[in-house]
């Protein structure tokens, strides 16, 4: 089985995933307006992983909660003391699945893009990502 590592700027947060298979992850990009304001960018960067893929090995999370802008509430885990963010999930898939921060992984390159979701909100100047799946908005 595939086993990655990552962290936090600080090392004070370790974590291990492990999956069957790298496909078990669907890493996306998001230009949605609350995924800009948590990520400082134009776009987050995240896989969609098994909650019991991720394991910490170093430290422990601190979580933030609070409405996505459509009234669902998200919840984002991040280290307190370098500020780096490292997954997030909604109430609806808390006690399935894992939205972790790509560029947390120390080889962040395993896991490649597969999609584009609300790309109708994606900057002029943002190319599209070839040969992956574009969603305009999330119910399309």
């Amino acid at each position: 089985m595939p086993s990655y590592t990552g962290s936090c700027t600080c090392r004070r947060i370790e974590y291990s995933l492990t999956l069957s298979s790298p496909d078990d992850a669907r890493t996306t990009l998001c230009y949605c307006k609350n995924c800009k304001k948590a990520f400082g960018t134009n776009y987050g960067l995240t896989a969609k992983i098994p909650k019991d893929a991720l394991r910490l090995t170093k430290g422990s999370t601190k979580e933030h909660s609070a409405d996505n802008g459509s009234g669902s509430i998200v919840h984002r885990e991040f280290c307190d003391n370098c500020g780096s963010f490292i997954c997030e999930y909604g109430d609806a898939a808390k006690d399935q699945f894992r939205y972790l921060v790509v560029g947390s992984l120390d080889d962040p390159e395993v896991l490649p893009p597969k999609g584009e979701f609300f790309c109708a909100s994606r900057a002029g100047w943002m190319p599209e990502v070839p040969d992956v799946f574009h969603k305009q908005k999330i119910k399309e």
